[in-house]
């Protein structure tokens, strides 16, 4: 399939530039945050020349949410600028299959992180639950590997279904075909939708789930530290944790909320502008805005990142 020949022109409305202006804003934001994690963990393998299992997730999750945002970008970028670029064969498809990779990676790794806090923070008596805060460590590589082996079957899956949808429904004239092709693809891929509904709210349940018995152990502890008297460094430590814990868990929600909305809105192929646009600037800004959270969560990042800004200042202050 060839692309037609067209003036390469933008035709550029106001709420298209709008919606590539604000995300671009957060796209590049939360590339940069994305990239300092990565680089700051692989700076450190090479020295050490090994990675603890909470290094080796967070790695994971900073490179896939690196270049989900990345794809995501592009493709709101040229659907809004110039859209008749993705009418060349194989674009359309290749960027759509790339970013079911690439999310599913990011949702996926994000519950294994939460899950794996939880196994390794709580404290719970259960014979199973010892057997796994024993076992984690070892399980972890095997896990990461089996969530990348997994999205990229569903980013292969997604990449043919979406080509045969665009090559059955690309039977218009010219102008057409972007917006027949995109019908064509909402009409017949209802399982692709299911799937993609599926593994989200799997992961969403894993996440609740270790989120809330995380929550419990930590409120659990701290009351018997309160009990107990016990050093108010503990205590500050603890409250710092559910406070981590909480407000990935709220980030986690709003973000599974409006991916759930796009998906029952692109079904039902319904021109519901609030909600898209809603959904857009929060997808988004989730990836940014949670890695910011994690990086201020570990010590090592933490005085990392502090160590770069005072000496950005010092600088700027030589200046």
């Amino acid at each position: 399939m060839e692309a037609c020949h067209l003036p390469q022109q933008s035709n550029v409305t106001s709420y298209g530039a709008t919606t590539v202006a604000i995300i671009t804003l957060e796209v590049f934001a939360g590339m940069w945050i994305n990239a300092f994690i990565v680089c700051v963990l692989c700076i450190a393998w090479v020295k050490k020349k090994t990675l603890n299992s909470n290094e080796k997730i967070l790695l994971l999750l900073g490179c896939s949410r690196f270049w989900y945002l990345c794809l995501s970008w592009i493709y709101v970028f040229v659907s809004n600028i110039f859209p008749y670029f993705l009418l060349v064969h194989p674009i359309f498809q290749l960027l759509q299959g790339s970013y079911c990779f690439f999310n599913c990676s990011n949702l996926w790794v994000s519950a294994c992180l939460c899950v794996f806090y939880c196994i390794k923070i709580a404290n719970f008596r259960n014979r199973f639950f010892v057997y796994l805060k024993v076992k984690i460590d070892r399980m972890v590589p095997w896990l990461l590997l089996g969530i990348v082996i997994f999205s990229l079957i569903f980013g292969i899956l997604a990449y043919e279904s979406i080509d045969k949808a665009v090559c059955k429904s690309l039977n218009f004239t010219c102008q057409e075909r972007f917006w027949k092709a995109t019908i064509g693809i909402e009409e017949h891929f209802f399982p692709l939708y299911f799937i993609t509904g599926f593994l989200s709210t799997t992961s969403f349940m894993a996440v609740i789930f270790a989120a809330l018995f995380l929550l419990f152990s930590l409120w659990r502890h701290k009351c018997k530290m309160q009990t107990n008297s016990m050093n108010s460094l503990n205590m500050d430590a603890h409250i710092r944790a559910m406070k981590s814990i909480f407000s990935f868990l709220v980030m986690y929600s709003i973000n599974f909320i409006f991916l759930i909305l796009t998906l029952i809105y692109s079904m039902e192929y319904r021109n519901h502008f609030i909600v898209i646009y809603l959904a857009n600037l929060i997808q988004h800004a989730y990836p940014g805005v949670h890695s910011l959270i994690l990086i201020f969560s570990n010590p090592k990042l933490e005085k990392t990142l502090l160590r770069i800004v005072s000496c950005v200042k010092c600088k700027l202050c030589m200046r």
